[in-house]
């Protein structure tokens, strides 16, 4: 497909967020309570921007932005919208908008509004370069912007440990997803051939690959962690610790959906396999129901909705799994109902928990008399989420149904599952909708009355949503549904949304029959309740529980690993540094070739003898100046003679040097030197240590054994390197443009200051951090005496 179309504005859809969450803790601390109403405009003029490029999406068209992003190795920051990006941006910045607006009113006079609303915006705008990123590097950037704003916003209330309890969840499952994206993304890279999506999507599937195994794996638990599929779900249901706005803009347009958006998209590369399917479907299959009959055993409003999100999750996987043009247009339609009446749902309970003080559902009831626009809300919400006539969501139930009609028994499985599934969750809809506001009415915490009008505006303006789209399904269809699908599946999807009953399809029967069992769930769900809890009981042991063992396990063990390498005595941190450089001296050259290139081969022939070097005499007697400080060293009668004959050590690999043409590195050897002989002289002199080393023999004979290894290393590891062909190119290179690049004849200081000149400042900033340190030491030291 063409990609006719450079604009730079796609780049600012996802960038600007950013600038507005910059700016949102200034702001409202001039505007005060107006900031959520200013700061929905960015979210707005978002949407209208991206609703503007619907035309020619739906004609056909994509749009695609790159930027040089590492030119030397062909490397772009690129941008992409098609119709499954342009779907998922409009509902972000769509649904963002309200959430913007409600978050204002709903944390009206808290200290830190501004932070909270900059959090928002940020998360909002990593969701949006998310969808929109066209090159995988730059998607798995955003992928983890998306978890890092999603654990403060969670953690927002951080002075409650059940928040920065599950904000850390969150951020420890969704990073195990996110190393396996990075990984996939750099093993698909290399089977592909290219880090953009479009390029690979265009190059045809990999499914013939021989990496497709562990690219799939890859992706998969990427997306499994960041869409909370079974067994890695515990972590959103947590997530509710978050403030109602986080909890109703994450479970409807953004993170929770990031990997639903990532299977969508790789459908074409990896789907329509045995093992795509297989996967999808089960695991897909579980988390419905395992969801569904979470949100039967909850109380607390948000738990419901939230396992009820769980369950919507699992329905767009296994439905991806299924991967059919029917199920792929499910995918689509259950997608918008799901966004739509989700946030509105959760916003609508986030009134009554502001209004009434309390969300448990056995503590509400007939609230529709104090809050009727709320309830209207809640209702409309509710008749979408149980898939109604006249509203989106009945599309989703009959195009999720129509694709398992082939009759097979896969397909009555997948089928019957789906029923119970949409049945459970219809029944949970219905408590939602009847529990708190009809009935007879129960006091509540504060004495309930309507929400403001920037709380109402979300939940009102998004059920109306579910009733326009489901009353026109040609625009449902054709602008919204047959671009995305056809952007998932690589191929022309027509729509065929309609609003004729039809009494001799089996689909109106299926969905009778969901309405009529979900109608069962509501009236048992007491009983059902109390039985999953005792159930629950007598289990013990859940994922969420585990989470919690293994982490403290690793708590623990880092505990005891620290314990065992940091206690505080010098002398064993020197062992195993050393050790550790003997071990990767030795183990390299030992696990490769051995030392078998120490002696001559046979086309040398027998040894040929031992014959003096051609060393001259002033050579020799640095040689002997050398091998005289050594010998000082271990024989010195103190310490202070030990530093002085280890300088003499230096001084005389200086004069080597200097000897063989390199006067800046002589005087660099002869200034460190100096520098450390009068250090360590300060240090010991400073801390008061004995004169002798009192070290036992044993420790003696250790030390030794471990000098001699790292010696003996270093000297053969330059001997293989020395014996091998030597590679000119970087000399060559320095030599060619030290002076017309660099203007500096001496190529070492070339070398030092331009083309390794942060390396270089890197070193001058460990020595520094090493004197700074000492100095700590002195002077603690003298404190304590």
């Amino acid at each position: 497909m063409a990609l006719p179309s450079l604009d730079a504005s796609i780049a600012l859809v996802a960038l600007f967020p950013f600038l507005a969450a910059a700016l949102a803790p200034v702001l409202h601390r001039l505007t005060g309570a107006f900031s959520g109403w200013i700061l929905a405009l960015v979210p707005a003029g978002i949407f209208v921007f991206l609703l503007s490029l619907l035309p020619g999406i739906v004609a056909g068209e994509t749009l695609r932005l790159a930027i040089g992003w590492v030119p030397a190795y062909g490397l772009e920051l690129s941008f992409f919208i098609d119709g499954l990006s342009l779907t998922f941006a409009l509902t972000i910045s769509g649904i963002g908008t309200l959430i913007v607006l409600y978050s204002g009113s709903y944390l009206a006079g808290h200290a830190h509004l501004g932070r909270f609303l900059g959090f928002m915006l940020a998360f909002m705008g990593a969701m949006l370069g998310l969808v929109l990123s066209d090159n995988m590097l730059a998607l798995f950037t955003f992928w983890e912007l998306t978890s890092i704003t999603s654990f403060l916003l969670i953690g927002f209330d951080h002075q409650r440990m059940a928040a920065r309890r599950a904000a850390t969840q969150a951020l420890v499952i969704t990073n195990i997803g996110g190393m396996g994206l990075l990984v996939g993304a750099i093993v698909l890279q290399q089977a592909g051939g290219s880090w953009d999506l479009s390029v690979l999507r265009a190059a045809g599937g990999m499914q013939e690959h021989a990496l497709y195994g562990v690219i799939l794996a890859l992706f998969v638990v990427a997306a499994f962690t960041k869409s909370a599929q079974f067994p890695l779900h515990f972590w959103l249901p947590n997530a509710m610790e978050a403030p109602t706005p986080v909890s109703a803009f994450l479970h409807s347009a953004t993170m929770v959906q990031a990997g639903v958006y990532l299977l969508s998209r790789m459908t074409p590369i990896l789907g329509d396999t045995p093992v795509w399917m297989a996967l999808l479907v089960s695991f897909g299959a579980v988390t419905l129901l395992w969801g569904a009959i979470g949100a039967l055993r909850q109380t607390d409003l948000k738990q419901m909705l939230a396992q009820t999100t769980l369950a919507s999750l699992g329905l767009l996987v296994l439905l991806i799994g299924l991967g059919t043009s029917v199920a792929i247009t499910a995918v689509m339609v259950y997608f918008v109902a799901h966004a739509l009446y989700k946030a509105a749902l959760f916003m609508a309970v986030g009134a009554v928990d502001h209004e009434a003080g309390t969300r448990e559902i056995t503590a509400l009831g007939g609230l529709a008399e104090k809050m009727p626009v709320t309830f209207i809300a809640t209702a409309v919400a509710v008749l979408s989420m149980l898939g109604i006539p006249l509203t989106v969501g009945y599309f989703a139930k009959e195009e999720m149904y129509l694709g398992l009609l082939s009759g097979d028994w896969a397909s009555v499985v997948t089928l019957i599952v789906l029923v119970v599934g949409n049945a459970m969750l219809g029944g949970v809809g219905l408590l939602v909708m009847v529990k708190p506001f009809l009935g007879e009415a129960v006091p509540t915490p504060k004495t309930p009355h309507e929400a403001p009008i920037a709380m109402l505006a979300g939940p009102l303006l998004l059920g109306a949503a579910g009733i326009v789209a489901g009353i026109l399904p040609d625009w449902l269809g054709h602008d919204i549904l047959a671009p995305g699908a056809t952007a998932i599946l690589g191929e022309a999807v027509e729509p065929h949304l309609s609003l004729t009953i039809n009494f001799a399809s089996p689909l109106l029967w299926l969905s009778a029959l969901t309405w009529v069992l979900s109608i069962a769930v509501f009236r048992l769900a007491t009983p059902a309740r109390t039985l999953l809890r005792r159930l629950s009981h007598g289990l013990g042991w859940t994922a969420d529980t585990v989470f919690d063992a293994v982490m403290f396990s690793l708590i623990r063990f880092s505990g005891a690993v620290t314990r065992a390498l940091h206690h505080g005595q010098l002398e064993f941190y020197l062992v195993i540094v050393f050790s550790g450089l003997a071990l990767a001296l030795f183990g390299p050259m030992l696990a490769l070739d051995g030392f078998d290139w120490l002696w001559p081969t046979a086309e040398l022939g027998a040894w040929v003898g031992f014959s003096m070097p051609d060393v001259r005499l002033y050579e020799w007697a640095i040689f002997a100046l050398v091998v005289i400080g050594l010998v000082a060293v271990l024989i010195a009668p103190s310490r202070l003679a030990a530093i002085l004959a280890l300088g003499v050590q230096g001084a005389a690999v200086a004069l080597i040097f200097l000897l063989f043409g390199a006067p800046d590195l002589a005087f660099t050897q002869l200034m460190v030197e100096v520098l450390s002989v009068a250090v360590l002289t300060l240090v010991m002199t400073k801390l008061r240590l004995d004169i002798r080393d009192h070290r036992p023999f044993e420790d003696w004979g250790r030390d030794g054994v471990i000098a001699i290894l790292c010696g003996a290393g270093v000297s053969l590891m330059l001997m293989l390197v020395l014996s091998g062909t030597l590679d000119t190119r970087l000399s060559d290179l320095f030599t060619a443009t030290s002076v017309p690049m660099a203007h500096g004849s001496n190529i070492v200081n070339v070398i030092l200051v331009d083309y390794r000149g942060f390396d270089t400042l890197g070193e001058i900033s460990v020595v520094m951090g090493a004197g700074i340190a000492i100095m700590a030491l002195l002077r603690r030291r003298r404190t304590k005496a």
